[in-house]
């Protein structure tokens, strides 16, 4: 009986209990400790007060902007990393390993760097804005500006995540739905997208993640105009250089409850998804 019984196989790993504790000391440290040290801070600073602090047209407009804009953003990389990764995998042309390595760009470039480049290309004398602001198409300095910065930043979670599953799904699978009488349209639709769905919506709800929290990328190019172009973070930021403590945590915690959910919401798409599809 008991060699009939499958041996565990030796994990590389340390025993259970080791590994446990040092993941959740890691996890502690980086995570919880910061997450429940801003509940604490928040809680002695009381709700009412939280509410009177973010109950204001600046501090609406700057959250708005941020996760709306963060959002449209997301949304296109969504659709536009998917095609992306498409392309990349399943299409040979020259210049396609140079393209596959530039989408890793905006993970190595400082953000700062990637904020700076954005605003010196689309400035009204810079290579793409002398020709847009003739047509009227304001880049810099504006509220399109901080969308562009953020598909930049956002479009490799997306393309990163798909492309793997994409690498995954036979060709013969198509080509058979092809056989059967359907079309390219609804091929996609009923063969591929739902392989992708479940990445695609995790690629989306990294790049909106990112895009939410994202600074240094955005300043630059945003213009930072109170009730214009100001986003949260920024604005974050300014409440601390005025030593306006309570300010900066009412906003982050605003800024930590819509994040989470947000991401429940795409988490729960994303389990809906692979009940339905997997």
């Amino acid at each position: 009986m008991a060699r009939a019984l499958r041996l565990r196989e030796p994990s590389a790993l340390p025993g259970f209990g080791l590994a446990f504790g040092v993941m959740m000391t890691m996890l502690s440290i980086i995570v919880l400790v910061p997450i429940g040290a801003l509940i604490l801070r928040g809680a002695d600073i009381g709700l009412d007060e939280i509410w009177r602090i973010l109950n204001t047209r600046r501090v609406w407009n700057a959250l708005t902007l941020s996760f709306m804009t963060s959002l449209y953003a997301a949304l296109f990389n969504l659709v536009f990393g998917v095609a992306l990764a498409w392309v990349l995998v399943r299409y040979r042309f020259w210049g396609r390993r140079i393209l596959d390595a530039t989408v890793d760009l905006p993970f190595a470039l400082p953000t700062a760097v990637a904020g700076i480049a954005l605003t010196a290309i689309y400035v009204p004398q810079g290579m793409l804005g002398q020709f847009l602001v003739p047509i009227g198409i304001q880049v810099a300095y504006t509220q399109l500006g901080i969308f562009v910065a953020l598909v930049f930043v956002g479009l490799p979670f997306v393309v990163r995540t798909v492309q793997p599953v994409i690498q995954e799904i036979e060709t013969e699978v198509e080509e058979v739905s092809a056989t059967l009488g359907a079309g390219r349209l609804r091929t996609f639709a009923q063969v591929v997208l739902p392989s992708l769905l479940p990445a695609a919506l995790t690629g989306f709800a990294l790049a909106l993640a990112r895009a939410v929290g994202e600074y240094g990328s955005v300043i630059f190019i945003a213009g930072n105009l109170p009730n214009r172009t100001e986003i949260a973070p920024l604005l974050i930021v300014i409440r601390l250089e005025e030593f306006n403590y309570d300010g900066a945590v009412a906003i982050a915690i605003s800024m930590l409850a819509i994040s989470f959910a947000m991401l429940l919401v795409i988490n729960l798409i994303q389990v809906w998804s692979r009940k339905r599809y997997g």
